[in-house]
């Protein structure tokens, strides 16, 4: 059934303490709070989500590309990237399309972002000597490559752009499209006829994620790849199929937690074992046997700095373990893309 698009009247009457359906991203916090968790993670400091050395030196490198995300984000004027007509958002409202989709025309101000983002990058080739031959490459791509990369990375294409380039494009398309979510008002936004896709840009999401706090004190969330948008999904749903019969849960056992020795110390403080803060159930990954898919999702409950792109793209060791499962992974992670050696 077709939602009717509300009225700002009607919209300002609706029940507050309803769940949040929509949660838009904060372009000027959201970077470089992700920076930070990046470079945390490489430093092996996020206790559930363990980073081998070899990872840790992408997840280092992805950090500072997010950094120059961050500081983009602080230069763009206050209108970020400017929306689209408002009939067209209109529009989208009124058939439950999403207003900002990726698969329409892109605004010409991502180039310039994405010219930016590399600037700001030069001043890292020293410490990261293969990120100065990227960079060439990248300024070196024609104007028609630079479209088809765009389009590979927000198509989830497997052709039409080098690995290595992957990432830098990505950054681009993220900061454009989250600078024009993070001017809409989500009181307007209206659910897709699918809840596994972005009702922002239709984009898929990257994981999800349980929030807490205020009115979204632990529900669910997926949370976008492209604009950051996160939107409602009831918890032990598959996030792909939306079965919710055969759904279950993966994840790591951390080597040095001793639980039986831990709940021992605390009795004898006269203590119970808290259960939040709960490294075990930082990451998880949610499997579903109808679809034989997976998607991780990550408790802010149990840490509550989780960011699920820096978290997903940190903890590859669980994507292995439930590949071997048998189950594959719904989405990619912008910021690795399948070939990248990490």
């Amino acid at each position: 059934m077709v939602q009717r698009l509300l009225e700002p009247g009607e919209i300002e009457s609706l029940d507050h303490t309803a769940i949040p359906r929509l949660l838009l991203p904060r372009p000027g916090e959201l970077y470089t709070a992700r920076a930070e968790r990046l470079r945390q993670l490489a430093q092996n400091n996020i206790k559930g989500i363990p980073v081998e050395e070899n990872l840790a030196s992408y997840v280092r490198l992805m950090a500072e590309l997010v950094q120059a995300q961050a500081d983009v984000v602080k230069n763009l004027p206050p209108a970020g990237v400017p929306l689209p007509p408002q009939e067209a958002l209109r529009v989208a409202h009124e058939h439950n399309m999403p207003v900002l989709p990726v698969s329409g025309k892109r605004p010409a101000e991502w180039r310039a972002v994405f010219a930016a983002i590399l600037e700001k990058l030069d001043g890292k080739t020293a410490e990261y000597p293969q990120l100065g031959t990227a960079l060439a490459a990248l300024r070196a791509l024609t104007d028609a490559q630079l479209e088809g990369a765009a389009d590979a990375v927000l198509g989830e294409f497997a052709e039409g752009i080098d690995p290595l380039h992957a990432p830098f494009v990505a950054a681009a398309l993220q900061v454009t499209w989250s600078a024009m979510a993070a001017q809409l008002d989500e009181r307007w936004a209206q659910p897709l006829m699918t809840g596994t896709l972005c009702p922002v840009c239709g984009s898929h999401p990257v994981a999800s994620v349980i929030r807490i706090g205020g009115q979204s004190q632990g529900y669910r969330y997926l949370h976008c790849a492209v604009c950051a948008s996160e939107w409602h999904m009831v918890r032990v749903k598959c996030s792909c199929c939306e079965d919710n019969s055969k759904v279950a849960y993966q994840g790591l056992t951390d080597a040095d937690a001793d639980p039986v020795a831990e709940n021992i110390a605390a009795a004898k403080e006269g203590k119970t074992l808290n259960k939040a803060n709960d490294p075990t159930r930082v990451a998880r990954a949610e499997t579903c046997d109808q679809c034989h898919s997976y998607r991780k999702i990550f408790n802010q409950e149990h840490d509550y700095n989780v960011d699920p792109l820096a978290d997903d793209l940190a903890s590859l060791v669980l994507d292995v373990l439930v590949s071997e499962l048998g189950y594959a992974r719904a989405s990619g992670n912008p910021l690795l893309r399948l070939g990248s050696p990490a």
